[in-house]
């Protein structure tokens, strides 16, 4: 009984509260656009829903997304599969989560949300010393600016180098325009394989705003914000809020570069049942 008000619990709190860290990024991300901008209103009108969605417990965002747990393996027996469905399908009841799940064949829509390949679950590798649930909620529409390439890619001149890298994440970046919901957060994964490349951009969402860039983030993170996008493409200085950069082996006869593109409302909460 426990372990069940936690779970639906983790998916109330990461449907309808903001993380802080995300909330920090988004006030210093109003402090630097200029004051009665386009950009400087937009900011100002999604803090100010983050603030409303927290105090009534209604959603973000009407796209409650893909519901991706990551569940300590530690907790296998606990937790199983079956556990999840049920908070699933408690918080879609309650108005936590929008019927946001259809069959992609007959178009048929599942009322609960719980259907094959949703809500996903993961069984990870221990992260703490303390076994976790994290529960990670992506929109549809910054699942859809998403993109991989394969280098070389004659289109963008990129070669097999970090200058070939950048070019395809500004290319990612430039083609969502505001379309993902900007600002946004960006996750790279150089190497792996196709399915493996978007399982570790993806992955870096999980990881805290505000934690010090190495140089070659910061680099491709202000490359990002001179394009002048802006929040939900109407211009300003902050088309991301930060990027996340990881590598992966991969085969000699492949070079993936996988962009994973996520709105601004980076819904993401751990518990510890």
């Amino acid at each position: 009984m426990k372990t069940d008000k936690a779970l639906l619990e983790l998916v109330r709190e990461t449907s309808c509260s903001l993380p802080e860290d995300v909330e920090r990024a988004l006030r210093r991300a109003l402090r630097a656009e200029k004051k009665g901008s386009p950009a400087a209103t937009v900011i100002g009108t999604i803090l100010d829903n983050v603030a409303l969605a927290r105090k009534e417990s209604t959603p973000l965002c009407q796209d409650t997304g893909t519901l991706s747990f990551f569940v300590d393996e530690r907790l296998r027996r606990r937790i199983p599969r079956e556990a999840v469905e049920k908070a699933v399908r408690e918080a879609t009841r309650l108005g936590y989560l929008r019927q946001n799940c259809i069959d992609a064949s007959s178009g048929r829509s599942f009322a609960d949300n719980v259907a094959p390949g949703s809500p996903v679950v993961h069984y990870v590798e221990p992260r703490s010393a303390r076994p976790g649930v994290t529960l990670l909620m992506k929109g549809g529409g910054s699942e859809n600016m998403s993109r991989q390439y394969s280098l070389p890619d004659r289109e963008l001149g990129a070669g097999r180098d970090f200058e070939g890298v950048a070019k395809c994440v500004i290319d990612a970046v430039r083609r969502a325009k505001g379309y993902g919901c900007a600002p946004g957060i960006i996750g790279v994964c150089v190497g792996g394989d196709r399915a493996g490349g978007y399982a570790a951009a993806k992955e870096t969402f999980l990881q805290p705003l505000g934690r010090r860039l190495r140089a070659d983030e910061r680099r491709l993170l202000d490359a990002i914000n001179r394009l002048g996008i802006g929040p939900m493409g109407l211009g300003g200085a902050t088309t991301a809020l930060s990027l996340s950069l990881v590598s992966r082996a991969r085969l000699p006869a492949s070079y993936f570069v996988t962009v994973a593109y996520m709105c601004w409302a980076l819904r993401r909460r751990t518990v510890f049942p």
